[in-house]
C-alpha cells in the first residue's frame, strides 16, 4: 500500500509541518469548500460491447439525476458531476444521454484520452476533432464569456499525462502540456495518481506547469496559483487530496493512501471527508476557500452498483452536507469549469467570494 510513496513523501510531510503551524498560529479555517467529482466516464470499459457501453450510461440517465436533484448546496445548487468522455470511445447516441443529463443542470462534459506511442500532431489532430465534435455537434464544452474560443478540462487515461510514465507507456508526447495548451485546454485534473508512479512530487496543490518540450513530466512542479495575482504563465492544474488514513491500516499495521478515489474497496466516511478538507488544496493566500477534486471510474459496473443500488452516492453528499453543517462551513457543489472559474477570479481578486465567481471567465456553450 505504500508502492510509490518516495515520489511525494517528503511533500507530505512539508505539507504537514505547514499545516500545523498554520493552525496553531493563525485563525484561517475552512470557511467554503468546493466539492467536485470528475469522473473518468469510459463506457466501453473492458471492450464491452455497445450494447452493454449504451446500458451503462442510461443507468446513469435514469439513477444520477434524481439522486443530484434530492441534494442542494448553500445556494441552492444540486451536484455538477463532471464526465470526462474518453476521445477513442466517442459514439454519438452515448454522448447524446450524457449531454441530456448536462442539459437538465446535473453535469458538464469535459475530455478524457488514453493513448500509446503518440506523437505531437496526431495528438493536437484529434484534440482539435474530438473538441470540435462536441461542441458542434452535441453544444457541450465552454467558451471564454469575452470571446468564441472553444475551451475543455481534461483528465489523461492511465494517469500517464506529458509522458509521466517511466516506461513511456500511455502516451509518448514530451509537449503534451503544451500541446494542451494550444489546443484550448483551460486546466488538467488528473492528479493525484499515487500509487502509480505517474505521481507528481507537488500534492494538494493548485498550481501552473510550465512545460519543458523535451522532457516529460513537466507538471511534476510548477507555481502555486496565488490570490490576486493574475496571468500566470503555464497549464493551470487543480489536483485532488493525497495523503494518508491512519483509520484504515492494511492488515491493521500499515496506513493506507487516500488519494479521493470513489471505489468499493474505499468506503465513504467522515474520516475520509476530514482527510480532503484537511489536504487544504486552495488558492494560495485564500486558504479559506477549500476545493475537493475526487475521481471515479462510473461506468465499472462495481461502481455504478455501489453508487446506486447500495446508496453510496447518496450517501456521500449526505456525510459531505452533514460535515459542512457542522463545522459551519459553506458548501458548494461545482464542476470542473466552475473550480477553474473560482480560480482565476480568486487570482483576479483576492477578495472575491466563490458564489460571485462560479460563470467568471467560461460560460456553458448550452
Amino acid at each position: 500500500m505504500l508502492k510509490n510513496t518516495h515520489l511525494w513523501i517528503l511533500s507530505y510531510i512539508r505539507q504537514r509541518c505547514s499545516i500545523y503551524f498554520q493552525n496553531a498560529f493563525d485563525k484561517n479555517i475552512p470557511s467554503s469548500l468546493l466539492f467536485s467529482i470528475c469522473d473518468h466516464f469510459e463506457p466501453y470499459w473492458e471492450n464491452y460491447s455497445h450494447s452493454i457501453a449504451y446500458q451503462r450510461v442510461k443507468r446513469w440517465m435514469d439513477c444520477y439525476q434524481p439522486i443530484s436533484a434530492s441534494h442542494k448546496d448553500c445556494i441552492g445548487n444540486p451536484p455538477k458531476h463532471s464526465f470526462f468522455y474518453p476521445i477513442e470511445e466517442y459514439q454519438k447516441n452515448l454522448i447524446e444521454m450524457v449531454a441530456e443529463i448536462c442539459r437538465n443542470g446535473f453535469g458538464e462534459t469535459e475530455i478524457h484520452l488514453h493513448h500509446h506511442n503518440d506523437n505531437s500532431e496526431n495528438l493536437k489532430k484529434n484534440l482539435i476533432n474530438f473538441k470540435n465534435i462536441l461542441s458542434d455537434e452535441h453544444g457541450l464544452l465552454s467558451k471564454e464569456c469575452d470571446r468564441s474560443t472553444i475551451r475543455y478540462g481534461f483528465i489523461h487515461g492511465d494517469w500517464a499525462l506529458d509522458n509521466s510514465s517511466p516506461d513511456g507507456a500511455c502516451c509518448g508526447v514530451n509537449n503534451e502540456i503544451s500541446i494542451l495548451k494550444e489546443t484550448g485546454c483551460y486546466a488538467d485534473f488528473t492528479m493525484p495518481s499515487a500509487p502509480s508512479d505517474t505521481q507528481t512530487k507537488t500534492i494538494n496543490s493548485i498550481y501552473y506547469a510550465i512545460d519543458d518540450p523535451e522532457k516529460p513530466k513537466s507538471h511534476n512542479t510548477g507555481k502555486l496559483s496565488v490570490a490576486g495575482k493574475k496571468n500566470q504563465p503555464g497549464l493551470l492544474c487543480i489536483q485532488g487530496p493525497l495523503g494518508f488514513n491512519s483509520k484504515s491500516r492494511k492488515f491493521g499495521i500499515i496506513p493506507r493512501i487516500e488519494n479521493g478515489n470513489l471505489s468499493v474497496d474505499m468506503p465513504i466516511t467522515m474520516d475520509r471527508i476530514r482527510i480532503w478538507v484537511n489536504s487544504r488544496i486552495s488558492v494560495s493566500r485564500r486558504k479559506n476557500i477549500i476545493f475537493v477534486k475526487l475521481y471515479t471510474h462510473g461506468t465499472q459496473d462495481k461502481i455504478m452498483k455501489w453508487f446506486f443500488d447500495q446508496g453510496a452516492l447518496n450517501e456521500l453528499f449526505n456525510q459531505l452536507e452533514a460535515y459542512c453543517n457542522t463545522n459551519k462551513i459553506r458548501l458548494f457543489y461545482v464542476s470542473a469549469r466552475q473550480m477553474y472559474n473560482v480560480v482565476k477570479g480568486l487570482e483576479n481578486d483576492f477578495n472575491a467570494n466563490p458564489e460571485n465567481l462560479l460563470n467568471y471567465k467560461l460560460k456553458l456553450l448550452s
